[in-house]
């Protein structure tokens, strides 16, 4: 994968040095700009948008979101306790797989609570009447995989062969929508407007005899409506049409597009030494705080990179003893040294909420900073108590 990064915006003039490392660095202005796009889109097209926690969990922004969306999509009980406790509007939860001692909690919480099969929706039948019948507000919803891949990464893409993901959209049939208010679609990541409508245009055929049978239809996520080559006219346009269309409530919940653009990563340099090359080692780890550039693999952008041709390469890695924990070669304009700061862009998304605590490596810290007014809160810092608190 390639990084989609818009480049460093106001973190060119950001002191890396104001902080402690690693941490990562959000943008409130960043934030906000991305909230005013989504929110704008939201209300031209008179559709519905939730922030997917999955992607970006900074729940101390979680009034600033209130104000701009319509709620949050969460992806089981801990994440739906999360939007409760602190955000607002509409919670939708989809699980792949709910276990039977959470779903009376998940169903008191959430406004739709989505299931990966027909199947799933039938066994816990008997539960869910209990929770309606303990006060529980709630409807349900089945997510369907619609058997068309659009991923540029195939293991990242839910819709590629044998996906676990959503329940097969050619043997979808009636009986499967007894009690279901709506159908969810994801299969999308970090894409722009063509590969939506690719999807549905796959996808119709098969759903349009049971469209007057539902009341929503949710688009899910994946969709970088914030960036800023994505045409978000032609999105609205569709949006307004499939509403006329179908008659339903429409649905999307972007994750990484709340926060693209939004945040970096700092960290410092430890030491270099010479292998065939400049290799340094940095406080910040591949394996624990970026697992995507192994995963994936992508290369994050590194504020202040030197020109092609230009500079230094040096090889960075992590402090941990995985072998494997590289992030990659960067152009430095020169040999770096201990001390030295470095920074990777676009980290607010899935970056800050997939970090582990592997080998001890401490957690980045988390900075709130507002590029409006230069001001800046250090909003959690961790101990090595979070690594003790994992194990026994």
């Amino acid at each position: 994968m390639t990084t989609k990064s818009g480049g460093a915006g106001a973190f060119a003039r950001f002191d890396l040095n104001r902080v402690p490392s690693p941490c990562f660095v959000v943008d409130k202005a960043a934030i906000e700009r991305n909230l005013a796009i989504l929110a704008d889109v939201r209300d031209r097209a008179e559709v519905k948008l939730l922030l997917a926690l999955k992607a970006f969990s900074m729940w101390s922004l979680g009034d600033l979101v209130g104000r701009y969306l319509d709620g949050t999509a969460t992806s089981g009980l801990w994440e739906a306790r999360l939007a409760a406790a602190h955000y607002t509007g509409e919670v939708a939860t989809f699980c792949a797989g709910y276990k039977a001692g959470d779903i009376a909690e998940v169903c008191a919480l959430s406004d739709h609570v989505i299931f990966n099969s027909p199947y799933q929706h039938a066994r816990f039948a008997g539960a869910l009447r209990a929770a309606r019948q303990d006060g529980a507000a709630f409807d349900v919803g089945l997510r369907l995989n619609p058997m068309h891949a659009e991923g540029e990464v195939a293991k990242y893409d839910p819709a590629q062969p044998h996906s676990r993901l959503g329940f097969p959209a050619d043997q979808l049939e009636t009986a499967h929508l007894e009690g279901v208010s709506g159908l969810h679609i994801h299969s999308l990541c970090e894409q722009d407007f063509p590969p939506l409508r690719r999807t549905w245009e796959a996808l119709a055929p098969r759903i349009a005899p049971f469209l007057d049978r539902i009341e929503w239809l949710n688009l899910g996520g994946g969709h970088h409506i914030t960036r800023a080559d994505y045409q978000r006219d032609d999105l609205v346009a569709f949006l307004k049409a499939l509403k006329a269309e179908t008659g339903l409530e429409i649905y999307l919940e972007p994750g990484e597009a709340i926060a693209f653009d939004a945040g970096i990563l700092v960290g410092e340099v430890i030491d270099v030494i010479d292998n065939g090359m400049p290799v340094a080692i940095v406080d910040i780890s591949a394996t624990c705080h970026m697992p995507d550039v192994i995963e994936a693999p992508y290369r994050p952008a590194m504020l202040g990179e030197a020109p092609e041709g230009k500079g230094v390469t040096v090889r960075l890695g992590g402090p941990s003893c995985l072998a494997g924990d590289i992030i990659g070669d960067y152009r430095f304009a020169e040999r770096p040294a201990p001390g030295q700061r470095i920074a990777f862009l676009d980290q607010a998304h899935y970056s800050m909420v997939k970090t582990t605590t592997f080998n001890g490596v401490p957690l980045p810290a988390i900075a709130l900073w507002d590029s409006r007014d230069d001001s800046l809160e250090i909003v959690r810092e961790f101990g090595w108590e979070q690594f003790r608190d994992r194990l026994s």
